[in-house]
């Protein structure tokens, strides 16, 4: 599976050392006092529920950053499905270098998991429509890259990916400026001036407000916590001028109504912050 762009080697490199630092930091001392230096051993990733998994790629980057003699034998890969009692891999080498990255190596599949299961089912419920299921940057500090490419993993489609990869004019950034007319415009001269190739989002909270932002010429506009029929409208005014996209108290059950309106994308926070993480084990095999 294609990686999306800002899951990097270096990004990736950087992350797991991070984390392996806030967690063994001067020592894995339960592993060191009690496991001999040489002894060699074998576990296996066992699935305790259904899901979609998500993370083995990373687990193995954990193993092999930690110790690159560790051998990974994938029996399930990312994006696949998966059901309660499965072996998703083995991992097998230095047993001191299993235990001290089991707990990293669980906390990411975990959510990740979770984030990809949830994902998937939501998404399912768009097939035979247009719109595209999007994230948001409703994330977790420092696990955003995880989190964003779980929601790849489980079929969803990735946002922007932080403040500086898009200009989304929200609520706050209209009502502080004074107008969308004028915050479109100065945001045109700021990408000009600066030559950043960047596309301008406008949040809408009414059809007042969508007919401005479509004559401001915006690239996107968010239709924010409208009710259906009022959505629908504004798809209608919208009318192919630029993209649309809903948002705001997006549930599951609503995803096929939303998307009948025509909207481009569905976009919903949910993804990433409301995500059940996924029972996995990682067993000694004796």
């Amino acid at each position: 599976m294609k990686k999306p762009p800002y899951v990097t080697k270096d990004a990736l490199k950087t992350f797991i050392k991070n984390a392996l630092e806030e967690d063994i930091q001067e020592g894995d001392h339960s592993t060191l006092s009690t496991i001999p230096k040489d002894l060699q051993q074998k576990a296996k990733l066992l699935v305790k529920e259904n899901c979609i998994l998500a993370g083995v790629e990373m687990a193995e980057l954990i193993f092999k950053h930690f110790d690159k003699n560790l051998k990974v034998e994938v029996l399930i890969k990312d994006g696949e499905s998966s059901k309660a009692g499965d072996i998703a891999f083995f991992v097998t080498g230095s047993a001191r270098s299993i235990l001290s990255t089991e707990r990293l190596v669980l906390n990411c599949m975990q959510r990740m998991s979770g984030i990809a299961t949830l994902t998937h089912d939501w998404d399912s419920r768009l097939l035979g429509t247009k719109t595209k299921l999007l994230d948001t940057r409703k994330t977790t500090p420092n696990f955003r890259m995880c989190e964003k490419w779980a929601v790849a993993i489980g079929g969803g489609t990735n946002h922007r990916f932080g403040l500086y990869d898009m200009i989304m004019l929200k609520d706050n950034h209209i009502d502080y400026n004074g107008s969308i007319t004028t915050a479109v415009q100065m945001a045109k001269e700021y990408i000009k001036k600066t030559k950043k190739p960047l596309l301008i989002e406008v949040e809408t909270r009414n059809l007042e407000e969508v007919e401005e932002a479509i004559n401001s010429g915006a690239d996107r506009i968010m239709l924010d916590n409208m009710e259906v029929a009022v959505m629908k409208k504004a798809v209608k005014l919208i009318s192919g001028k630029c993209e649309s996209e809903a948002s705001g108290g997006i549930t599951r059950e609503m995803l096929k109504e939303i998307a009948n309106t025509g909207v481009d994308f569905i976009s919903a926070g949910a993804l990433t912050h409301s995500a059940k993480n996924i029972d996995l084990s990682l067993k000694a095999v004796r």
